[in-house]
């Protein structure tokens, strides 16, 4: 026995020996940027045989164990020409010098090389979606951007979910924002947004609420030097007009940005609400609503701030946000009221007028601090949002059938408010090469005032005049120690939160007064079998609070026989979170496959019931537990240069217990396509929604296409972009709503196709020109 350990160990010996380690960097010629997912190979001089092979990390380093030999190695990256060195001979490990390559002109004709390489990037612990690639979104929305996000879905109402979960968080520039409430997601150009990072099981530095995780829309500024700005124009059909100018100047000390934009947009939508109702199973009467709708919205937005650069070690910035925005919605409802033979009795018309002025400001102080020792920083963010919202609605009423009655005339106005003040620090520590520690504390503080009232033909209507005073203090603190040995990298924190929530109204009817204080550990194991090919666990609990727009019990008169109420008596939801994920990269082709199970408390879910005069009203509940088990498979391919593939498949099954008892499954996905011919490239997309069901409401399949071509003109100081959205006119929401004594189908079409053009010019800037995160 021990002459077989000694001879092992010998053998164990010799062959760690004969290995050597080769190590280098690769580059951007121009630009000094790092090359990420650049692919380096060992082959025989001989025979021409792979030896080996690997990628390069995030700063463009790569790492080869070979056998001491002779070698010839490739380097070879898209949209770059080749590099090869050959008849090396390694006899000890050892460094090259760093290697620069060369863009492709002949193929790629002087475009954004360093972005080009990937309009989504796939990360274990987050995908980064490049938005300056995506030709579908120009002349848009945040929202347009999501939809072409993976893993992320946006309804026709805005909601937003990420892999069919709505209780997703959103973040922007890593914080929450104001620019995120009331749908005001829609009112920020697309042209605004840098990137969209999706963290589908965040660490212990996040914040914890988001049960689905965290989506974090970054915000353009730019950092090339000197003076250099942009102007877009957009126009479409239906109505999708936009100017948009982008400013940057950069100097020694400091860095000015600023963006100004107005949008006006308009379109027109259908639906229908057929309605059964029961008595004990036996049909007792019909309703139909019939609805034809025109919405437009106005929106200027002016962005502007400074980085000031106190030395090489400090900076500080501060910026200021304006939205002045003003929606409109007229809509014009026919009610058909039928008897058990579907004979009609009574027919109702009524006129809604909406008109919704909106002013948000935003005001940001950031404080970024690094120290001598590598990795080591400090940063400190100040937060403070005001805005102000006047909702106003107008309804006439009038019976036509079986006569005609006099017009009945009701009236909202609903007043609300809010300021808003955040402080955040974070504070990473570097304790060896290898380890770390990281620690920051958060507090949020808002107050929101809503002051509603209803007129009723000029009176006013008590029950429904009131002044709902609604709120909230959290507080965070948190830390997490990563570190790496070998193969295997962790990072483990926790996470504290206590948060109290409380309303007040002038009616004393909505009281409350809410504590919670939590605890939310995280866990997160990579094992690395090399550069290309990651494998990852991970683990963490997860809260989402109510929003206003749960709590607040006032919802609108638009449609007195169907109303939505908030329920200021709501509770938090919780979610326990596992993932396994497998990132594997080759040179033309990206793999991620990932398992998820999720188990959430106290889930939202909408009640919908009906009053003594068969009134439905939905209203959000605590409905009790829900469990989640999904399979997700995202996908790119490069088969060609000139020509990128990503797809993206998501299925899971879940069961609801509780006050219902569901037990479904659905899936979901996309396919994008992106071909870069010279100075025009072309983008694809298509995406499908299965159908689902949750709680009361089942929902029908739905599907979309885009399209997008985009042209370069003299010399890269234009762009011509053209999209067609919803090319198959299937932007459309179908429901089956089941209760007790009534079952109703509601299908909404909020907007057909639409087309728009948008024409990009630059002002001592090109398309190479890099914008900036903030730091």
């Amino acid at each position: 026995m021990k002459k077989f350990l000694f001879t092992l160990i010998v053998f164990i010996s010799i062959q760690l020996s004969a290995q050597v380690t080769l190590t280098g960097k690769i580059v951007e010629k121009n630009t000094k940027q790092p090359l990420e997912f650049a692919t380096v190979i060992l082959t025989n001089p001989t025979t021409n045989e792979i030896v080996a092979g690997e990628s390069t990390n995030n700063k463009g380093e790569f790492f080869i164990d070979t056998k001491k030999g002779d070698y010839n190695i490739k380097v070879e990256f898209i949209g770059f020409k080749n590099h090869s060195i050959n008849n090396i001979t390694l006899t000890q490990s050892q460094s090259l010098q760093t290697i620069f390559l060369q863009e492709d002109a002949q193929t790629l004709n002087e475009v954004e090389i360093v972005a080009e390489k990937s309009t989504t990037e796939y990360k274990l612990d987050k995908r980064v979606f490049n938005v300056g690639k995506d030709l579908i979104s120009k002349g848009g929305s945040v929202n347009d951007i999501l939809n072409n996000v993976p893993s992320v879905n946006v309804d026709i109402e805005g909601g937003i979910s990420l892999r069919g979960n709505p209780n997703v968080r959103i973040l922007i520039n890593g914080k929450p924002s104001v620019l995120t409430a009331n749908n005001g997601l829609e009112s920020i150009p697309s042209e605004n947004i840098e990137k969209v990072e999706v963290v589908t099981n965040p660490s212990a530095k996040y914040d914890a609420s988001g049960t689905a995780g965290i989506i974090n829309i970054i915000l353009k500024k730019n950092k090339s030097g000197g003076f250099g700005s942009s102007l877009q124009l957009t126009t479409g059909i239906p109505n999708n007009h936009s100017i948009n100018y982008n400013m940057n100047y950069k100097k020694e000390k400091f860095n000015l940005f600023s963006n100004i934009g107005y949008r006006y947009m308009s379109f027109d939508g259908n639906g229908y609400l057929n309605r059964t109702n029961l008595n004990n199973g036996v049909v007792t009467s019909y309703s139909n609503r019939v609805t034809n709708t025109t919405r437009s919205r106005s929106t200027f937005n002016l962005y502007f701030g400074s980085d000031y650069y106190i030395n090489d070690k400090n900076t500080l910035t501060l910026s200021y946000y304006h939205r002045n925005n003003t929606s409109k919605n007229n809509v014009d409802y026919t009610f058909n009221f039928l008897d058990n033979t579907q004979q009609t009795d009574s027919i109702l018309t009524t006129q809604e007028s909406y008109k919704e002025p909106q002013k948000v400001n935003q005001i940001e102080l950031n404080y970024v601090k690094t120290f001598a020792k590598k990795g080591q920083k400090f940063t400190a963010n100040f937060q403070y949002d005001f805005w102000n919202d006047d909702e106003n609605e107008l309804v006439k009423e009038q019976q036509q059938f079986p006569t005609t009655s006099a017009i009945n005339i009701l009236q909202s106005r609903d007043i609300e408010s809010s300021k808003d003040f955040l402080f955040q620090t974070d504070f990473k520590l570097p304790i060896s090469e290898k380890s770390h520690v990281e620690m920051g504390i958060k507090g949020e503080i808002r107050n929101i005032d809503s002051d509603y009232k209803v007129w009723d033909n000029a009176v006013i209507i008590d029950s429904l005049n009131n002044l709902l005073k609604y709120n909230e203090r959290i507080y965070g603190a948190y830390v997490q120690y990563g570190n790496k040995k070998n193969k295997l990298q962790y990072l483990l924190g926790l996470r504290a939160e206590h948060a109290n929530t409380g309303s007040t109204d002038r009616n004393n009817q909505f009281k409350t007064n809410k504590n919670y204080t939590d605890l939310f550990p995280t866990a997160h194991l990579t094992y690395n079998f090399n550069q290309a090919t990651n494998l990852q666990l991970s683990y963490s609990r997860r809260i989402r609070r109510p929003s206003f727009w749960h709590l607040n019990p006032f919802g609108g008169i638009s449609d007195r026989r169907n109303i939505r109420v908030g329920n200021p008596d709501l509770n938090p939801m919780y979610t326990n979170s596992f993932e396994l994920g497998l990132l594997k990269r080759w040179s033309k082709f990206t793999l991620n496959p990932s398992i998820y199970y999720q188990r959430t408390t106290n889930v939202f879910e909408t009640l919908v019931s009906t009053n003594s005069f068969e009134v439905l009203i939905s209203k959000p509940i605590n409905s009790g537990i829900e469990k989640r088990l999904g399979t997700e498979l995202a996908i790119q391919y490069s088969p060609y240069k000139w020509w990128r593939l990503s797809s993206e498949f998501n299925y899971y099954s879940f069961n609801q217990r509780g006050i219902y008892t569901v037990d479904d499954n659905t899936w979901s996905t996309r396919l994008n396509s992106r071909m870069k011919f010279s100075r025009l490239t072309i983008q694809s997309s298509l995406n499908y929604l299965g159908k689902r069901q949750s709680g009361q409401i089942f929902t029908e399949a739905q599907y979309r296409a885009n399209i997008g071509v985009s042209k370069d003109l003299w010399n890269d100081k234009a762009t011509l972009t053209l999209n067609m959205n919803n090319i198959f006119d299937s932007h459309i929401n179908k429901q089956l709503i089941t209760g007790e004594n009534y079952r109703a189908i509601r299908y909404d079409k909020p907007i057909g196709r639409y087309t728009s053009v948008s024409f990009t010019y630059r002002f001592n800037r090109t398309k190479k020109d890099r914008d900036r995160l903030p730091d």
